[in-house]
Order: structure tokens, then sequence, then C-alpha cells
């Protein structure tokens, strides 16, 4: 049974023995040698299908681009045999290569999502993970269980601890996560572990500008970076190396100064000794390529391109106001009172973050795609323009009390549309979860999850080198390690000759 573990700030001169520390208890799930069930089994290996997917559709693009040439740039360190890098079959450093393929995973917004007390892309543990397992010679049933770590952690801490209320980068959930999932994979000890926690927390703290106002490109690097940073925090505490604790409790630490402050008190959810690690089960990913509390609107803005085409011409419209969460609102939504949410000269990152730009698009043209609804051109367009100007969205607490709900039946990322009509019609409209939610109109299965690998990596792999790696993957946990080796796309002869090749200091 699922154990509340309670968190507060303690005095130095306070006793907080360190197996009453949080990072302590995060140890302790790592290193619980319960069996993976098979239902997370299978949920693993479609999240590997899905980052697959989203990193084969951005290998050319420039932050992505980028940070494969930093990778590469980087031998092999002497403790292994490297891990791979998407779309190549050069291979790199571990640390680098979580690097290299965290950021092409995360470059378009397009995978896995967990939204409770604060939110996290909990498919942001794999490539730190798997670059550890291919490093080291792990086998699949390894990296299962690592993977499984990775992704309870991450739920459970997201599950009971905000960050963004408090303008810290959700990424500080990453660093511990991935850190525990490693020392899994590993077989590491809890003492050991525990260090490793306490560093990646203490490294992977930053502010939430990268995600605030014209954003920028670093949005896709900042996760990347965490995990980075978190097998770099292992190897220090395999070679013996301390981390400052309590990194969560002290009277200096991330609680106190951070976070709620010196009188906060949290209460954390982590599996019991031998209970199944099931938080990848509550996660759920993406059908559209844009902020995960953007789907359910993409999805009713289709439904209602169908059922009323003339709310495509702006004329028509008078005004448009999307009632929805707290998060929504003030996150992605006008209450950000961020200007850039409706310029059209703003950057990529910035418009996956406005739902006013999101809801326009996906209301002209009955859908989404990770490319074209993003161009300069399309976001110009002077009718989408003027209908976007149009668009506001506001709290409703009844919609900020479901998203924070935890049941989920009733727990919602979506919200009511009204569109006042310029004849002086209302039209009224809800959605409560995007149709790819496990209890929306469509849950993804499976096929979804290939289907959305072939159809995102088609422009850029051989289709022999798709059902090699759909193969292989489909028969993770009996994987020997030289096949955990060969979890990596390779991309077609001359699309990375086209990317861009940019160089710095290495």
């Amino acid at each position: 049974m699922t154990v509340a573990h309670p968190v507060r700030v303690h005095r130095s001169d306070e006793e907080l023995s360190r197996d009453g520390q949080l990072a302590w208890k995060i140890a302790e799930v790592a290193v619980d040698p319960v069996a993976v069930d098979p239902d997370v089994v299978e949920m693993i290996v479609n999240r590997i299908i899905d980052n697959a997917a989203v990193a084969a559709a951005s290998l050319t693009r420039a932050p992505v681009s980028s940070a494969r040439a930093q990778a590469l740039d980087h031998a092999v360190s002497r403790g292994g045999a490297g891990a791979g890098v998407f779309g190549v079959t050069e291979v790199t450093s571990p640390e680098w290569a979580a690097w290299a393929n965290g950021v092409a995973v995360r470059e378009l917004d397009y995978h896995d999502t967990f939204l409770a007390a604060d939110y996290s892309h909990p498919g942001d543990n794999i490539p730190p993970i798997l670059a550890v397992a291919q490093h080291v010679g792990a086998d699949g049933a390894a990296l299962v269980r690592g993977l499984a770590t990775g992704y309870e952690i991450q739920v459970d801490l997201v599950r009971a601890i905000c960050l963004h209320k408090h303008k810290i980068d959700h990424v500080a959930h990453l660093g511990p996560s991935a850190a525990a999932g490693i020392g899994t994979l590993l077989g590491l000890d809890a003492a050991t572990i525990y260090q490793a926690v306490g560093q990646a927390l203490h490294t992977t703290t930053a502010t939430r500008q990268s995600r605030k106002g014209e954003i920028s490109t670093w949005k896709a690097h900042a996760p990347a970076f965490a995990g980075k940073l978190a097998v770099e925090a292992v190897d220090r505490a395999m070679r013996g190396e301390t981390s400052p604790n309590p990194i969560y409790e002290g009277e200096d630490g991330v609680i106190a100064w951070l976070l709620d402050g010196p009188d906060a008190a949290y209460s954390v959810p982590l599996p019991a000794a031998g209970e199944s690690k099931r938080g990848i089960l509550d996660s759920y990913t993406k059908e559209h390529s844009a902020e995960y509390q953007a789907q359910a609107w993409i999805d009713l803005a289709r439904k209602l391109h169908g059922a009323h085409p003339e709310l495509a011409d702006p004329a028509n419209v008078e005004g448009i106001v999307l009632h929805t969460s707290h998060h929504t609102h003030y996150v992605i939504g006008s209450g950000a009172n961020d200007p850039q949410k409706y310029d059209p000269s703003a950057s990529r990152e910035t418009l996956d973050h406005s739902i006013p730009y999101i809801f326009a698009v996906a209301l002209q043209d009955g859908g989404w795609h990770h490319v074209d609804s993003y161009t300069p051109e399309r976001a110009a367009r002077p009718d989408t323009v003027a209908l976007w100007q149009k668009i506001t969205t506001a709290e409703d607490p009844e919609w900020t009390r479901r998203y924070h709900s935890e049941d989920p039946a009733e727990k919602a990322f979506g919200g009511r549309v009204e569109i006042r009509l310029a004849n002086g019609e209302t039209i009224v409209d809800e959605i409560a979860v995007a149709d790819a939610h496990p209890l929306g109109a469509r849950p993804f299965e499976r096929a979804d999850y290939v289907r959305k690998f072939r159809m995102l990596a088609e422009p850029v792999l051989e289709s022999a080198e798709i059902d090699r790696f759909l193969a292989l993957v489909e028969r993770l946990p009996e994987l020997a390690a030289a096949e955990v080796r060969e979890l990596n796309i390779v991309a077609r002869a001359g699309v990375i000759d086209a990317a861009p090749d940019p160089r710095g200091i290495f």
C-alpha cells in the first residue's frame, strides 16, 4: 500500500536521521526489487516508441542538431562501450547521449505528460536511463526496472510538490527521478542512490523564465540538461562523493528557500516495500504537438470546425472565451499577461504555449500539424491573426478543482468555450480530457503509438529501419545487452548531412 511520507523543513539543530529524509525514501523505492507488472512493461514499451517518434521528427531541427554536434564532439568514456545518439551510428559518453537524445525528445513538445500539483514530461527519464544502460551493458529487464523507477519517482514528486507556483522549472523533479532510475538500473545500494538524488536535485533547480515571455530554444534543452546532470550525479556518488543534506528538508534547502518556505509541509506518496511501481500508468501521451493542456482544446476546436465551419471566418465572431483551470489560464492563456502569446512573429516555443493561438488555428484548420501549424506564414495569416486576437481565457473554479482532483474519473484538463457570434448568437461547448487520454474518446493504444512513430519517422528513416526498431523494442524485457545497444534510430542517408552543423568550443 502506498505510504504518504511527511516532509517539512528542519532547523540544523533538530534531529533528522538520514532514513527520515525524502531523498532516502526515494532511494528505498529505487532499491526495492519488486517485479514490474506486465501492464507497466507494456506502457514502458509504448513510451520508448513514443520518444523515438518525436525524436525522429526533430532530427534536422537546429536545437537538436546543435545538441547532437556537442555530444559527438565527446569521446566515449573509459568505463563502458558508449551510448547511441538518435539519427546516427556513432556513440558517445552516456551523459552526452542523454543530452543529445533528451533535446531530440523534448524539442517538439510532443511526448508524454503528467499533471498534478506540478506538471512534468516523465518520458524525459528515458534518454538518461537508456544511455547508461547502453554504456554499461545492461539488459532489457534491467532497463525496464530502471524506467519503472524513473517514472514512479517523477509522478510521485509531481503529485505532491508544486514547483511552478514558486517559478521553479519542473525539471527539478526530473533530476532526482532520473538519478533514482539509474540507481535501480545499476543495482546500486540505497546509500549511493541517496547521495545521487541529493546531488541531482541540488544541480537542477532553475527558474521558470525558460517558459515565460519569448520562449527560447532552451525549453527543449532544460530537461536534457537535468538528465545529463543526473548521470553525472550518479557517477560522483558511485565514486564516494556526497551531496548537500538534507537537500529537501534543510533550513537552507530547496523547500525552505525555493518552495513553500520554512513552515512548509508536504505529504509525498511513495510505494511501500514490495508494492509495484505503477506511476507510468497515470501519465498520458500527446496526439498533437503542443502543450498538454492544449490537447483537449485542439480536439474541441476540430469538432467545432466540423459542426460550425462559419467560425473559421473572424468576421462572424465577436469574441471567444475559454473557461478553464488556473494553470491553463495563467501558463498558456491570457492570464499569463505575455504579449508574446498574441504576437504573429513569436517563436515556435512561444506559440505552443499560447492557447489563444492554438485554438484559433485548430478552429480554422480542423486539426493540428507538428510543423505546418507553426510556420511563420501560418502564424501571420491575416484572418488567423484577427481570430486569434478575439480569444481570451478565464479561470473557472470548477475546472481548477477538476484539474487537481485525485479522482481519475473527474480529473480534467479542458474546459468550456463560449463563442459570441456577430449575429448575437452564442455557441457553448466543453471538453474534459483529450481524445487520446485514457478516458478520452479514442484512448491511445499500442497501435496508435506505432502509427504515430511511422507517421513521424517515415520522412527521415528507411522503412527497414522503422520495422527493425519496432520489432526490437516490442521484445524489450527479453533483450540482451547487445540488443539494448541497438535501441536507437538511424536516419536514412543524407538526412543528417542536410541538417545544420553548428560549431562551438568543442
